[in-house]
């Protein structure tokens, strides 16, 4: 037996930035990296400001110490999600209320402690931030496995009955606005899908879209001329909602599917994705509008998957989304989703309605946090998984990348434990 002996809370960093989407979009001016103009989102000093994380560490009677990290996303605040996360606060709840009722409990019964931490706000009218649930549920699974000897995936996959993957799931890499050299970096490291582009306000995207098809040729090009033999990636493009910002609604009709059939073909021989193409500001006017979207390439014949993101923050969301046949893909943004197991379950409901599942996450998370996704991802075998955290690419490709790898020769060949003097 291994209990819980003690509960810290030590402040941290994210590993890239909170950004006020409102007020960018709204017109805030860019000032280097930072940005000038007031904020618009609760819970913003700065339209820019550093992102905060929060690491936990739970001692155990047995000696081992086991480690989550709550972060939040980069847009905190923004379509229905909670807002940017005040480490020092937190920590303080975490260390007090939390801590409370974590302590003397077992290690290895995972669920069980998971939900009573999630039953806090009903038995102490504490309310929890999604980060909160998020970073003390990785605590509470890396207890778990620490204490019965056993990695992660293997505690998820004991848990929810799940098969754990042969080998590495597919890496999503994100290019940050370096999109044309992150790009070739991910070719030449034959990343799995690519390559996130953030084409995130319409001068990126061209006046009438011109310049997103341009970058698609582009890639496509570039994979064929310096990728290596036999590599055949996916294509995955987040453009924030701009796609809409070319037509008006409805966007069943042919001009909205003759561009994304512009896009098919600029993309070709390869797939392509297309995360949030239209962004409404609710998520039943976002679900009614990507299923409006959806119908009007089928129609047309235009094979390109839609994924959802904004507003496909928590497990009812998701639900929400797949039940409204608004998504080919559903983005899990597993901060969003509070406690680990929600990214578990969602994984499994997206599974069992045919929608692929897709663990994301964001830049403005942590080493620990991204190695922990990586671990679920094996054990539920999402579509892919994001490298994460940072915008830089490498960094995270390598932490999600070698996790994986880790956790399968371990899995593969099972570390003994000690003999007993």
């Amino acid at each position: 037996m291994a209990s819980i002996t003690n509960v810290t809370a030590v402040p941290t960093v994210g590993g890239f930035y909170f950004d006020d989407k409102a007020a960018i979009k709204a017109g805030a001016e860019k000032d280097g990296f930072a940005y000038r103009g007031e904020t618009i989102t609760p819970g913003f000093d700065r339209v820019r400001q550093p992102a905060e994380a929060v690491s936990v560490q739970l001692q155990l009677e047995d000696g081992h110490v086991a480690v989550g990290e709550c972060a939040a996303v980069q847009y905190s605040g923004s379509c229905g999600r909670d807002e940017a996360f005040d480490a020092e606060k937190h920590a303080e709840i975490i260390e007090g209320t939390v801590a409370d009722a974590l302590l003397g409990r077992e290690a290895k019964n995972f669920l069980t402690n998971v939900e009573v931490m999630e039953e806090l706000e009903d038995r102490t009218g504490t309310t929890l931030h999604r980060a909160v649930e998020y970073g003390v549920s990785q605590a509470l699974l890396d207890g778990a496995a620490k204490t019965t000897r056993r990695t992660i995936a293997e505690v998820v996959a004991d848990e929810y009955d799940t098969e754990i993957a042969d080998e590495p799931i597919d890496i999503y890499g994100q290019t940050g606005d370096d999109r044309y050299v992150n790009a070739e970096k991910m070719i030449i490291k034959e990343v799995d899908v690519l390559p996130h582009g953030l084409f995130n306000t319409m001068e990126k995207v061209g006046e009438d879209g011109e310049k997103l098809i341009e970058y698609v040729e582009w890639l496509s090009d570039r994979v064929r001329e310096i990728g290596a033999e036999g590599y055949h990636p996916r294509f995955h493009i987040d453009t924030y909602g701009t796609i809409g910002g070319l037509f008006d609604a409805p966007y069943d009709r042919a001009q909205v599917a003759d561009f994304f059939a512009d896009l098919e073909a600029a993309a070709d021989p390869f797939r392509l994705h297309v995360e949030s193409p239209i962004e409404i500001e609710s998520r039943d006017e976002e679900i009614a509008a990507l299923a409006e979207l959806r119908d009007g390439l089928r129609d047309h014949g235009v094979d390109v998957d839609v994924v959802a993101d904004e507003w496909c923050n928590t497990y009812d969301d998701i639900t929400a989304f797949v039940d409204g046949d608004a998504a080919d893909i559903a983005q899990i943004k597993t901060p969003d989703l509070g406690s680990i197991t929600e990214t578990i379950e969602a994984v499994q409901y997206c599974k069992d309605n045919d929608v692929h599942p897709f663990i994301g996450g964001t830049c403005a998370e942590t080493d620990i946090s991204s190695r922990i996704c990586a671990q679920v991802a094996l054990a539920t075998q999402p579509l892919q998984i994001f490298a994460k955290p940072g915008m830089g690419f490498d960094e995270g490709f390598m932490i999600v990348n070698n996790e994986m790898r880790r956790a399968l020769a371990r899995i593969k060949q099972p570390v003994e434990a000690p003999a007993m003097s």
